[in-house]
């Protein structure tokens, strides 16, 4: 039998709202083989505590207590419950709204361009998912690994997690499926797209989890200065990985080699120019078509939606009879460059986990909160208009500021809502959608529950409600660019968006 004392703070509702209350946590691990079960009645405990100084010699059996029998003011709690460990509901209920603000952009943003990804520089309110999953990820880790007793041990089950997430990103995302009008699946190996959102997420994750395992001083934080020092080579981590990006981009001066994403002639496009970041020419895509391939990079970039690539811009539409070579060429959105700054977002996040640790007051947690998420959002708007502009698709630094501000700022909202003043039947769905996030995000956002209802048809493959639904999409696309067509002169595609 071991018995663990931790001390956790647990929620305390009384008439004056929802305050953090100190308890003790008892955590007793029983192995006796099969024995039977432990009765609440008092002669029980009494055994029990009676067994316990028996055990111990160095205990007199004159009265006194043992120190392996925890002292309890209520006489009440049995010995071998413990009470369920405290979920930070504000987290969740962040997770959940970003599991709806990504369905919303998926399903909306074919309709409304104004909402879907930005086509190269710029914000939109689709490119705020990616960053937000990754802070919440951040936050996660802050309050998973606050203790941790064997470091090697943590990193092997870090690193099974992420090949977890690596394999499952695969999966969905490589091109096993093809589409919600195909009915066939499966991919040829040499053809499979590498990379993809759970990837992303998978990298930043290790990176983050490697850094809160080893990177941390034993130091107790009581203060904001302690809390730097403690955490002091995780905050250097981040500028080390933002000087390689910015490295890499001002060094490369190449000629870019496009490929068409179907079976076309190969093309040409000279850049020789440092640190260009426009669709062509960038680093990012550079490492990507080098290092993976151009075989495995994403079919559809955004940058098809430029007004070089299409006459709808910032909407999907036909090339310009001058269309550049390079809006046929492969991007992968998630690539390897990018994902260096991604895993910056999550180291963000976990050093907002690291305040929820170490500080227990609200005002306290909301205003060390505040600060960094303000300081965030200006020197991002600065750096964009000096020049470094806010792109998701090349993450690059003003992008990664801008949105970590937004997320701390949106979090910092949630969590007064929801932890300090208590309001938790509003966003019960919410809290629901967050902590079934993964399955949610496989089911709905992968295409897992169409493509299962797909199946299903009536006497004819097209006759099913995922084609009468995509139908009535392009129907109300078409609409709203032509506002004046009728139905009668619309052609619905035939292949799938």
């Amino acid at each position: 039998m071991a018995i663990e004392y931790e001390p956790i703070r647990g929620y305390a509702n009384d008439l004056a709202g929802s305050f953090y209350a100190e308890e003790k946590h008892l955590s007793i691990d029983i192995d006796m083989g099969n024995a039977e079960k432990i009765q609440d009645d008092d002669e029980q405990k009494k055994s029990i505590q009676l067994a316990f100084q028996i055990s111990d010699p160095n205990i007199d059996n004159k009265g006194e207590e043992s120190p392996l029998v925890p002292t309890s003011t209520s006489t009440n709690l049995p010995l071998h419950r413990q009470p369920p460990p405290q979920r930070l509901i504000s987290l969740d209920v962040f997770r959940g709204l970003t599991i709806v603000l990504m369905i919303l952009v998926d399903d909306v943003g074919g309709i409304l361009p104004a909402i879907n990804h930005s086509p190269w520089n710029g914000l939109t309110l689709a490119d705020y998912v990616m960053p937000f999953f990754l802070f919440i990820v951040g936050v996660s880790l802050g309050l998973t690994y606050k203790k941790v007793s064997c470091r090697v041990t943590a990193t092997r089950k870090a690193i099974f997690r992420a090949l977890k997430l690596l394999i499952l990103g695969l999966f969905l995302q490589g091109g096993f499926f093809h589409g919600l009008k195909n009915l066939t699946y499966g991919i040829d190996i040499e053809q499979m797209r590498l990379m993809g959102i759970l990837q992303r997420i998978a990298i930043a994750y290790l990176v983050a989890a490697l850094c809160e395992i080893w990177l941390k001083g034993d130091d107790h934080a009581t203060s904001q200065l302690a809390l730097l020092r403690k955490y002091r080579l995780q905050c250097s981590f981040p500028f080390h990985q933002w000087s390689v990006k910015l490295h890499s981009h001002g060094s490369f001066i190449a000629q870019i080699v496009n490929q068409c994403a179907v079976s076309c002639s190969l093309s040409q496009v000279k850049c020789g120019v440092r640190g260009d970041t426009g669709p062509a020419c960038n680093v990012v895509g550079m490492i990507d078509r080098n290092i993976l391939g151009i075989q495995h990079l994403y079919r559809k970039p955004v940058f098809v939606r430029t007004k070089q690539c299409s006459i709808n811009s910032p909407d999907y539409g036909p090339l310009p009879s001058d269309a550049p070579t390079w809006c046929q060429a492969p991007f992968e959105p998630e690539g390897l460059l990018s994902s260096v700054m991604a895993a910056v977002t999550c180291l963000v996040g976990l050093h907002y986990g690291h305040i929820i640790v170490h500080f227990k007051d609200h005002s306290d947690r909301i205003r060390l909160w505040l600060i960094p998420s303000s300081a965030f959002l200006v020197l991002g708007l600065v750096l964009d208009i000096f020049g470094m502009h806010i792109n998701k698709a090349l993450y690059t630094f003003s992008y990664m500021c801008v949105t970590a501000g937004a997320a701390g700022f949106l979090f910092a909202g949630i969590y007064l809502l929801v932890d300090t003043y208590g309001y938790r039947r509003t966003t019960s769905v919410l809290e629901w959608m967050g902590k079934h996030a993964l399955i949610i995000y496989i089911l709905a956002a992968c295409n897992i529950v169409p493509i299962i209802i797909h199946g299903f048809y009536w006497k004819q493959p097209q006759n099913n409600i995922v084609s009468w639904y995509l139908s009535f999409s392009a129907i109300s696309s078409t609409r709203c660019l032509q506002p004046n067509i009728s139905l009668s002169e619309l052609v619905l595609p035939s292949s799938s968006a």
